[in-house]
């Protein structure tokens, strides 16, 4: 009898019959999960013809104009999770404060933070999109959650994935045992287990920044991008590619499909910020992903699944991708603050004239 296809729902029930004493409601959440994603698929597929283009008109609890799919899609998530009983609170990019179960449904014993829709700036231009999620246990169910609840270091998860939105809808997760993607059927309704084990080569010749900011960037960054820029005449001796999609999930899944490197490391910018990305319900999610395929994740200095968070929207910078090229970025960061390495100038911003000697 040929081998049949494995749907999403019967990868989990799989994977929690290897834990005989598991009651079944880590399961149902993440079938919870995969019905927001799909109904947010849905709207995301319809595009202009949903009435959800455009911005709302407010801005989110980090001073980001808000789009009406942000809000839609945010919305999707609360009403698809709260009322099966498996959650204690949740947390978004969109929300100032934790979202507590309604107090006319039972509460559970874990906690979901999501991004509800990651690049939400490319839907009007029918570029990739995405929903990030990650699961982690609830202190005390029984009480009432609160912010300091969800300040857990990355290493607590139970579970995080991705879904994305683009010419196909998959949604990749990691239980702590590999990471697999699962491809939506429309036609069957189904995710379908598509990439199982998906692994990041050790090596790279791609990377993704938004070179705009390079005069902002701290020097390890820039004398990395620098090197990279030099191709084959330069230290790295091969040429290498850059990227850039504004999409934290479009930029992870292209590295778990084929490597590479994403940064939105620290830099200058706004000294109020120590970064772009959010810990809790972006770099940790992310971070657990690429780790589980063999790739790595660091603020620069440290493992990211190491922080410890302090607020609920706490921004960290994120080095993420290929183990080696991950490795090689925190040995800059350390050569330059033990002052080790050579002083650095980006030639991308050098004065020129039509009129400069060669």
């Amino acid at each position: 009898m040929p081998n049949r296809e494995k749907t999403l729902t019967e990868f989990i029930i799989q994977e929690q019959r290897r834990f005989p004493e598991a009651s079944g409601d880590f399961a149902a959440l993440l079938n919870y999960v995969r019905l927001a994603c799909k109904r947010i698929s849905f709207l995301v597929g319809r595009g202009a013809l949903s009435n959800l283009s455009g911005t709302s008109g407010t801005v989110n609890v980090q001073g980001e104009s808000q789009t009406k799919l942000d809000w839609v899609a945010n919305d999707i998530f609360l009403r698809t999770s709260e009322y099966g009983g498996h959650l204690a609170a949740m947390a978004s990019e969109e929300m100032d404060v934790p979202y507590p179960i309604p107090p006319e449904y039972p509460r559970g014993k874990y906690l979901l933070a999501f991004d509800p829709l990651d690049g939400s700036s490319n839907i009007d231009v029918n570029a990739s999109v995405g929903s990030i999620f990650s699961v982690l246990r609830a202190p005390d169910p029984q009480r009432i959650a609160t912010e300091a609840d969800f300040l857990q270091p990355g290493l607590e998860q139970l579970c995080a994935g991705y879904a994305i939105y683009g010419p196909t809808t998959m949604l990749v997760l990691t239980l702590g045992q590999g990471v697999y993607g699962f491809t939506l059927d429309r036609g069957f309704g189904e995710f379908i287990l598509t990439h199982p084990q998906m692994q990041v080569p050790r090596e790279t010749s791609e990377f993704a920044i938004n070179a705009s900011n390079e005069r902002f960037w701290e020097p390890p960054v820039q004398r990395y991008v620098a090197e990279c820029r030099a191709g084959k005449s330069g230290p790295r001796e091969k040429d290498f590619n850059m990227r850039w999609i504004a999409c934290l999930v479009a930029e992870v899944h292209r590295i778990l499909i084929r490597g590479g490197l994403f940064m939105y490391p620290k830099d200058s910018k706004d000294p109020a910020k120590p970064g772009r990305l959010r810990l809790i319900y972006e770099a940790n999610p992310m971070a657990f992903l690429l780790e589980q395929a063999g790739g790595g994740a660091s603020t620069g200095r440290g493992r990211v699944l190491d922080v410890t968070p302090t607020g609920l929207h706490q921004r960290v910078p994120l080095v993420l991708g290929s183990l080696d090229e991950v490795e090689r970025i925190e040995r800059y960061h350390q050569e330059h603050d033990q002052g080790l390495d050579q002083p650095f100038s980006s030639p991308l911003f050098r004065e020129r004239s039509l009129f400069s000697q060669e």
